[in-house]
């Protein structure tokens, strides 16, 4: 599986979808074996761009039989649609069966930014998760520390940025400079705000 978040242009975006099996599958079931064809199918026609033809092949896929990878997808094809509340509700559901998926997580947290109601407290809840889940994850760092930055939270976002440098993100480097100067910044008027007061 993949999927996260990534800047492009100052705004967070989502990429990917999941390709594997929930690890219970058993091909000696009829209706997981349909569920699971539909699954398949309708990847194809995600990674050709119909979205819409994917979407109706993963919902398909989850009447048949529920499943994690099914329900992730069908999140996938929703948010492109800019259909943000039903991607949220797909990824809580892929969550429920699945927690332990950081790229769920990643990409619950994007729909909370990216959606009408923007909901950074959420998102951030669930990219700590992500963290927590994937700790070596470059890209899961960085976008932790976009949603710490674009909140104010400076000094955290500054530590998740300098995490995504060291496991590769190389663009994390100017985030950095840029991060720091903010706090340096802040800590420059604090003290002129200071002195003004004992003036």
């Amino acid at each position: 599986m993949s999927a996260n978040l990534e800047r492009s242009n100052g705004r967070l975006k989502f990429t990917g979808w999941a390709t594997s099996v929930t690890p219970q599958s058993s091909a000696s079931d009829p209706a997981e074996t349909e569920a699971l064809k539909c699954l398949e199918q309708g990847t194809t026609k995600l990674e050709e761009g119909d979205l819409q033809g994917a979407k109706s092949l993963y919902q398909r896929s989850n009447e048949i039989k529920r499943s994690a990878s099914s329900l992730f997808n069908l999140g996938v094809t929703h948010y492109h649609l800019k259909e943000y509340d039903d991607a949220i509700s797909s990824w809580k559901e892929s969550i429920s069966l699945q927690p332990s998926s950081p790229d769920a997580h990643t990409n619950l947290a994007s729909a909370y930014i990216i959606s009408p109601v923007s909901r950074p407290d959420l998102a951030l809840h669930h990219l700590g998760i992500a963290c927590s889940l994937s700790p070596e994850d470059p890209e899961i760092a960085f976008n932790h520390a976009a949603v710490l930055e674009a909140t104010g939270r400076l000094e955290e976002a500054l530590e998740e940025y300098k995490r995504s440098q060291k496991f590769g993100v190389e663009r994390a480097a100017v985030h950095i400079r840029n991060v720091g100067a903010k706090i340096l910044g802040q800590k420059m008027k604090e003290l002129d705000n200071s002195d003004k007061k004992q003036a």
